[in-house]
């Protein structure tokens, strides 16, 4: 199935993940809409929405970068709105953007719980809810969330309880909008098996250390690819894993995604995997 002139919302896509998958697409001639807020360069973070769309544009993909956050619906209604003018609907809604603070119970204010919640959970029902009525006119709807497997065990959660409340809202946003939307949209997560090499991860502790043992991002742009091309009326409610679903796809040599290739087969497990 060709991705030639079918469109991405993206959330959080300026760098990362998110910048991953769009550039992904764009090679496949995708349009893709970045929605993130980062409009003017940060003083420690590479990319901004429109150095991502140059990329997007570059590799071959039409870009429209728009300054959103995603805790407004005001400004993911207009998004929306000015992505359907531009290309004329939306065809996939990638859920990306995230929140993320390690802390545990006693050291995390609650501003920074209230951030997780709002983007993490509140930011993807909301992006999915207001995609969602073009998304069901589409020949192929995919919604993507960038979100773990669905595992309550005591471990996931211990060491930073609300972080993974945050991310497992996102999780059962996938459960119960699959359900919901059943045999019209696809609704599906991914997540990745080894830590990826995102600033995310460098600027956690240790995170030189975390990033040398890391995956690079494009893997999971290869994985949101090979999802996306599968049909949405069918392929819903799953758990993808990038590994899994690359060595499904025949890729049996995964070594070219290791950021550093000393330590190609001493990656590092993600936190939830």
């Amino acid at each position: 199935m060709s991705l030639k002139g079918k469109t991405a919302f993206i959330t959080g896509g300026s760098r990362g993940i998110g910048k991953a998958i769009a550039l992904r697409l764009a090679q496949e001639g995708a349009n893709v809409v970045i929605a993130a807020k980062t409009a003017t360069p940060h003083p420690k973070l590479p990319g901004t929405i429109y150095t991502t769309a140059e990329e997007i544009e570059a590799a071959g993909g039409q870009a429209l970068p728009l300054v959103v956050d995603i805790r407004s619906e005001e400004l993911v209604e207009d998004a929306v709105a000015q992505t359907v003018a531009k290309f004329g609907g939306i065809d996939f809604c990638i859920n990306n953007a995230s929140a993320i603070n390690l802390s545990g119970t006693l050291a995390l204010s609650m501003k920074r719980f209230d951030l997780m919640q709002q983007v993490n959970v509140r930011g993807t029902f909301l992006t999915s809810q207001k995609c969602l009525p073009h998304l069901l006119k589409s020949d192929n709807p995919h919604i993507l969330n960038l979100a773990p497997p669905l595992t309550f065990e005591e471990k996931w959660f211990k060491n930073h309880v609300a972080y993974s409340i945050a991310k497992y809202g996102m999780s059962l946003c996938v459960l119960g909008m699959a359900g919901e939307f059943r045999g019209q949209v696809g609704i599906n997560a991914l997540w990745p098996k080894t830590t990826i090499a995102t600033a995310a991860v460098s600027s956690m502790p240790g995170g030189e250390h975390l990033v040398e043992r890391s995956r690079k991002a494009s893997i999971m742009g290869e994985a949101a690819f090979h999802i996306l091309n599968k049909d949405g009326k069918r392929c819903t409610g799953n758990y993808f894993i990038d590994e899994e679903v690359l060595l499904e796809e025949g890729m049996t040599d995964l070594s070219q995604y290791a950021e550093n290739p000393k330590f190609k087969d001493e990656l590092m497990p993600d936190l939830f995997v």
